[in-house]
């Protein structure tokens, strides 16, 4: 095992290398980037829309070429200036060897437009997208698990097949169209106010007591939480469901109910751990994708101020620093979490060994 996790180790490198390369030959072609911003802004022609054109380009104006549109008339020195603020007076390939370099040591630099680092910026939003996928993560565990246990037992029933339909239409709903249906209906858009619109607590809440403080943060989080919560009980609930199905048809099963074991405990006692396998060896990566899948969408519609939106906005803005600094983690968290997933897989089930596959 230990031969393995090294292997899986360095196998990171590359792996994260050519995530971060990829993305930063994809930004290098992408329209508006943040010189142009700031010249937009200078020549009072930024909208809130990204300017057309690509980053590195030439155009021709005024008997002088310009590498950024909108750029004519300014004074060179100016422009150079920015392309130093923004790091863009070097080729991109130092460009790129110096921020692997500085993430190989977790130095994320400082925003470009905010004058934060980006560290620091990433931990201040973490608890709202640490409360979500929690909460996102028990809720679904709870429900489903027992949900599908009961499916699989009771697989063709009428309560199997209603469940079912359920289960699929709110899978295909889009949680962040769902999301906007939850807040015309009860967040004060067409019906009930009962809900409130934006934020993780209330003005107030540092004047709330404990338990009032529960409450309120609770009741911000409701509507976010139902909304994100459909895909991760969909998905869930039909695991649990087949895994406990295949189980369910193996000879040990039946060996078991001809010796006459009552079913709770043919169910509980032999079936139960086998066919959690699946389910709980994807714990790691269920506990990660519940902190960023759809929290972009939701954080927006909900205005709450977590990863999501902050990685939206830096994309919007162009905001470099932030882009990779998030890529980066996310991307090492998810190798991490793929390799405990398999070292889970043999804490859970001795018989699996790694050691004899190829990586």
């Amino acid at each position: 095992m230990g031969a393995y996790i090294l292997r899986r180790l360095l196998l990171m490198i590359p792996t994260i290398v050519g995530i971060m390369g990829i993305s930063f030959l994809v930004v290098q072609f992408a329209p508006g980037g943040p010189v142009e911003q700031v010249i937009a802004q200078i020549q009072g022609t930024d909208s809130g829309d990204r300017l057309s054109g690509g980053g590195d380009f030439t155009q021709s104006g005024g008997g002088e070429e310009s590498r950024y549109r909108g750029a004519q008339g300014l004074d060179p020195d100016l422009i150079a200036k920015l392309e130093k603020q923004f790091g863009f007076d070097k080729p991109p390939l130092t460009r790129f060897l110096e921020m692997m370099w500085n993430y190989i040591r977790f130095d994320f630099g400082e925003s470009f437009f905010r004058n934060t680092p980006v560290i620091d910026l990433i931990i201040d939003k973490l608890p709202v997208s640490i409360s979500l996928g929690v909460w996102i993560l028990i809720a679904s565990y709870v429900v489903s698990i027992p949900l599908g246990i009961r499916k699989a037992v009771t697989d063709g029933s009428a309560f199997d097949v209603w469940t079912s339909g359920i289960i699929i239409v709110g899978y295909a709903v889009p949680s962040f169209l769902f999301g906007i249906l939850l807040i015309v209906v009860f967040a004060g858009g067409s019906f009930f106010d009962w809900f409130p619109l934006r934020g993780l607590v209330s003005d107030n809440f540092a004047e709330l007591s404990w338990w009032q403080k529960i409450i309120d943060y609770f009741w911000h989080l409701t509507l976010p939480l139902i909304a994100l919560s459909l895909s991760a009980f969909a998905t869930t609930t039909l695991l649990t469901k087949n895994s406990f199905i295949d189980e369910i048809k193996k000879q040990y099963v039946v060996t078991a109910r001809a010796k006459g074991l009552p079913e709770r405990r043919v169910l509980y006692g032999h079936v139960f751990r086998n066919a959690m396998l699946i389910v709980i060896a994807g714990f790691p990566a269920s506990f990660i994708s519940a902190f960023f899948t759809g929290s972009l969408l939701i954080e927006n519609i909900f205005s709450l101020d977590g990863l999501g939106r902050l990685g939206y906005l830096a994309i919007v803005n162009r905001d470099y620093p932030i882009v990779f600094g998030t890529l980066y983690i996310f991307s090492l968290l998810g190798l991490v979490v793929g390799l405990i997933s398999d070292l889970i897989y043999t804490w859970i089930d001795p018989r699996i060994d790694f050691e004899k596959r190829e990586v």
